[in-house]
């Protein structure tokens, strides 16, 4: 079947000497994994391989055999150029940190149209914004609606957050969060990305952080800490 839709890159691997595997996220059919012969051996692969960088939002006409094995593109280009997002030091390391989250979240080969306006809308915020403090924390929280796990806060005036039900408790379990990391996580969820970035310190990101990347974790299956983790913390250090 050939289709003709927007895709968000997730990831690219280098295949053999010329070749790449990228896999992206669709908005007609969810993720999609490609075979990108030559990459690497045309007059114009500098080009090419800019199509892939991580989150690079394309237009695509691809065919789809929907087999699960790799797909083929026909035709790529741009959807929009990002203006910041590759030159920024602090976004692009924003960036490839998101990309390897959603590389060890998104597993389903199926329509998310919710999901894919929301990273897009969330990508040109940040490649439009330069006060983006909090911009990965509040995306990874709101990515959570789309995969099933986002908390359950209609007990929320409780003071302690249980990770492996995602529920407020007034009671402290084992997987709980302590009643101060708890305010902070209550903080974070009431924040959205035109708030003030610099509502929390650097001590207070780090601590969300870590629970954020705990939450994933207790909630998908094969679950891995991006290797970009540790990057991110030196460049908001």
């Amino acid at each position: 079947m050939q289709i003709k839709t927007k895709a968000i890159v997730i990831s690219s691997i280098k295949y053999q000497e010329k070749s790449l595997i990228v896999k992206c996220f669709t908005l007609s059919d969810g993720l999609k994994s490609y075979f990108v012969r030559d990459a690497f051996s045309s007059r114009k692969s500098n080009q090419k391989i800019a199509y892939f960088q991580p989150l690079t939002i394309l237009e695509i006409e691809a065919v789809h055999k929907n087999k699960g094995t790799l797909e083929n593109f026909k035709e790529i280009k741009i959807a929009t150029p990002f203006h910041s997002i590759h030159s920024d030091v602090v976004k692009s390391t924003i960036v490839m940190f998101i990309s390897e989250i959603l590389h060890h979240s998104i597993h389903e080969e199926e329509k998310n149209e919710a999901f894919f306006t929301f990273l897009e809308t969330a990508l040109h915020w940040l490649d439009n914004h330069d006060e983006i403090a909090n911009f990965h924390l509040i995306l990874l929280l709101e990515t959570t609606k789309y995969l099933g796990f986002y908390p359950d806060i209609s007990n929320s005036e409780y003071k302690f957050f249980e990770m492996t039900e995602g529920v407020f408790s007034p009671f402290h379990a084992i997987s709980s969060l302590t009643e101060h990391e708890t305010n902070l996580f209550k903080k974070l969820i009431d924040l959205k990305f035109d708030n003030d970035q610099k509502s929390f310190h650097i001590i207070e990101r780090q601590i969300l952080l870590k629970i954020l990347i705990d939450y994933y974790s207790f909630h998908l299956d094969g679950f891995k800490k991006p290797k970009s983790l540790d990057v991110l913390k030196e460049v908001f250090s």
